[in-house]
């Protein structure tokens, strides 16, 4: 574990004044991972991750199972369930397959992301009106349109 700033592509610099975990390039691990402080995977990774902190997944990572995290910079390949208290970033190449769960989300250009991403809309905007209103008014014939005479 080193204490340094590391700089991720496309992102600013990530504090690491605390402890800092590194997964390397050729490394293949299985299980749960409750890791403190800052944390860059390179390497493939199959299981739950668990961070209090920043998951920076590199390039190279491959990753399927789930993540929770403070925040989470992605550049790799991820098939998993993630849950961002703070935000999630896509920066290319990053492939992600899985729901998130974050309060805000951004993609880089070259960055792709198959599924849904929850981020506590609810709460912080007023409920749409019920479809069925909506579609009552849309489709008011005396409101969208005028009879026109048949020859």
């Amino acid at each position: 574990m080193w204490k340094k700033k590391l700089q991720v592509k496309g992102s600013e610099s990530v504090n690491t004044d605390g402890d800092y975990t590194f997964l390397g390039k050729g490394a293949k691990i299985q299980g749960i991972a409750k890791l403190e402080g800052v944390i860059r995977i390179d390497g493939h990774f199959k299981g739950a991750i668990n961070t209090n902190d920043t998951l920076i997944i590199g390039e190279h990572a491959v990753i399927r199972g789930s993540i929770t995290a403070n925040e989470i910079i992605c550049s790799g390949k991820v098939e998993a369930k993630l849950i961002a208290k703070q935000r999630i970033q896509l920066l290319s190449p990053a492939v992600l397959i899985g729901d998130i769960t974050t309060p805000a989300f951004s993609m880089e250009d070259g960055a792709f992301f198959q599924g849904v991403c929850d981020m506590g809309l609810s709460s912080r905007v007023e409920r749409l009106p019920k479809e069925s209103q909506v579609l009552e008014k849309a489709f008011d014939p005396l409101v969208h349109c005028e009879l026109l005479p048949t020859h």
